[in-house]
């Protein structure tokens, strides 16, 4: 199979680069002196403005997504406390062991065939609550979207947010990829934030060189947000160069254009490989992510050419390959690569009539 001539990996929306506005706006921040660790006005700004559009009462800037699940987390534990989770979740499979060996704090992690928690997968880990002898759940995590790529509805999140309250659980979202799912829902930041007690916004997937915010929506739980950044090593002195990140993808809604676009892109994939045999597409796409299973021999022959990652593999000895786009994929690249699958599958196909005959 020849190799293939298209400049887009697929691989990550963190592999896409930086958008030409965040470019410009990190270059405008670079003008003169301003004061350290947040008390400039570009920060200051930009905080305020992300808080108005999600409803939270207090937003803390960071350098990378890890950083703001400890932070958040952070916020919502005591050291004898637990945080159920998608057995899917970056938190559990992604972070190497962060929160555990940073916080002290355990995780309860469930099986799920979405990347979705659902209160009757929660309840499954409320059996040792007021057992002395087992960590006791305190947090409900989830991701929006998940790791699947599904997105939950407001309904869903509406759901786990009540069922959390009835059992004095709290809700952290991670937002890594909430632009998707804005945009996915055709809702407001705020209306999926309102749904939450703690969430981060992800600006490094969509189009920001480097930053995320911790978003805290009621004033209690913020107490001591400024000191636990500095702690776990997330307070960035040189601020105003993470808030001018912010700045950009708001303005304009950037932030928002830049995830319909990859949402779009994704739909676009899907859609062409559904006419390709071999090829099932294992999630609903609701974001920015298409997962599709193919034999392991496609699976092979594919991995040649595309910096891709396996995400899973099925009893049957199938692979479940990830195809991410970006807010900056093109129509054509997606086309290409679409192309691309099928003359594999085509090819496969081939070899595999060839040596039954």
């Amino acid at each position: 199979m020849a190799t293939t001539t298209v400049s887009r990996t697929f691989g990550s929306d963190n592999h896409a680069g930086i958008h030409s506005a965040v470019l410009d706006a990190l270059a405008a921040a670079n003008s003169g002196d301003a004061v350290a660790y947040g008390e400039d006005e570009i920060s200051k700004a930009a905080i305020a403005r992300l808080c108005r559009a999600a409803g939270a009462s207090q937003g803390y800037l960071v350098f990378n997504g890890t950083g703001a699940n400890v932070l958040a987390l952070s916020l919502l534990l005591r050291p004898h406390e637990a945080v159920i989770c998608a057995e899917s979740s970056h938190l559990n499979v992604d972070e190497c062991g962060a929160p555990e060996r940073v916080l002290g704090c355990k995780l309860l992690a469930v099986s799920t065939p979405d990347g979705k928690l659902t209160p009757d997968l929660v309840a499954t880990k409320l059996n040792g609550v007021g057992d002395e002898h087992r960590a006791q759940p305190r947090v409900i995590q989830i991701a929006q979207a998940t790791e699947l790529g599904t997105c939950y509805s407001l309904a869903e999140l509406r759901e786990l947010r009540e069922f959390g309250r009835s059992h004095g659980l709290l809700l952290y979202l991670d937002g890594a990829r909430i632009a998707n799912a804005v945009a996915s829902l055709d809702c407001s930041l705020a209306d999926i934030a309102a749904c939450t007690d703690v969430l981060s916004f992800g600006g490094t997937k969509n189009g920001a060189l480097g930053v995320e915010a911790v978003l805290v929506m009621a004033d209690g739980q913020a107490a001591s947000a400024k000191y636990l950044r500095k702690q776990i090593m997330q307070l960035a002195s040189k601020m105003r160069f993470l808030a001018a990140q912010i700045d950009a993808l708001l303005d304009e809604d950037r932030w928002l254009v830049g995830a319909r676009h990859a949402n779009a892109a994704a739909r676009q994939l899907a859609e062409a490989l559904t006419t390709v045999p071999g090829v099932r597409i294992a999630y609903p796409v609701e974001s920015n992510g298409v997962f599709t299973e193919v034999t392991r021999r496609l699976a092979d022959r594919l991995l040649q050419d595309w910096n891709i990652q396996v995400w899973s593999e099925t009893p049957d000895n199938s692979v479940i390959l990830r195809w991410m786009t970006a807010f900056d994929t093109a129509e054509e690249d997606v086309a290409e690569l679409a192309a691309a699958i099928g003359r594999a599958a085509k090819t496969q196909t081939h070899d595999s009539s060839a040596r039954s005959s």
